[in-house]
C-alpha cells in the first residue's frame, strides 16, 4: 500500500493530556497510524480518516489546545473525529503543520478511481490494507496512473481449509482399505 506522508509529530494523550513524540504514517487508504519509533513495530494508535474524521484544523484555528514546550501555536494540528473527540498533534514547524493538514484533508476527501477502458468509465476502488497501490506519473501534466493489485495471498486460507478437508476424507478412506487384508486372512 502507498505511503503518503510520514514523520515525527507530537501527539497529545487523551487521558492525561501529555505530549508524546510519535512516528506518524499516513497511508493512501486513510489510515493515520502512530508508532513509538520509526521502525513501525509498536502501533500505539490508529485513526481511519475516511470514516472517523470530520475536519482538520491547524495553527491558530486550534482553540483550547496548549502546544508542547518550545513550540508555537502555529505548529498545532487538530483532527476532529465523529465521536466528538479530537486528536491534537504538533509539528516541528509551521510549514510542516500546513503540509500535514493539506495531506490529511486530501486523504479524507479523495477516493481512488480506476479507469475501465471497456466501459469507458471510472470506478471508485475501496482501498484497504490488502491492496497494493502504485502511482506513476501519467501522460500529461497533473495526470497520474493508478494501478491497484489485489493481495495474492487473500484466498489462501480458504484453499488451505479445503485441502485439509479433502486430505482427512482421503485418509479416512485409505485407513479402511488398509484393514481389509487382516479381516480376510
Amino acid at each position: 500500500m502507498a505511503l503518503l506522508r510520514s514523520g515525527w509529530l507530537w501527539r497529545q494523550t487523551s487521558v492525561l493530556k501529555r505530549w508524546k513524540l510519535n512516528w506518524c504514517d499516513l497511508w493512501i487508504d486513510g489510515s493515520l497510524c502512530f508508532y513509538k519509533t520509526d521502525s513501525r513495530r509498536d502501533l500505539e494508535y490508529r485513526i481511519s480518516l475516511k470514516t472517523a474524521c470530520i475536519d482538520v484544523r491547524s495553527g491558530l484555528e486550534c482553540e483550547g489546545v496548549t502546544p508542547p514546550e518550545s513550540n508555537p501555536r502555529e505548529n498545532l494540528i487538530m483532527v476532529q473525529l465523529t465521536s466528538g473527540s479530537s486528536v491534537n498533534l504538533c509539528a516541528n514547524s509551521e510549514d510542516e503543520s500546513i503540509a500535514w493538514k493539506l495531506t490529511l484533508l486530501d486523504t479524507r476527501r479523495n477516493p481512488v478511481f480506476t479507469y475501465d477502458p471497456y466501459d469507458d468509465s471510472y470506478q471508485a476502488v475501496p482501498i484497504n490494507r490488502h491492496h497494493t497501490v502504485y502511482i506513476t506519473p501519467g501522460a500529461g501534466p497533473g495526470t497520474h496512473q493508478v494501478v491497484v493489485q489485489r493481495d495474492p495471498f487473500d484466498g489462501v486460507a480458504e484453499h488451505l481449509a479445503l485441502g485439509l478437508l479433502a486430505g482427512m476424507a482421503a485418509g479416512t478412506a485409505m485407513r479402511s482399505f488398509l484393514w481389509m487384508p487382516i479381516f480376510f486372512c
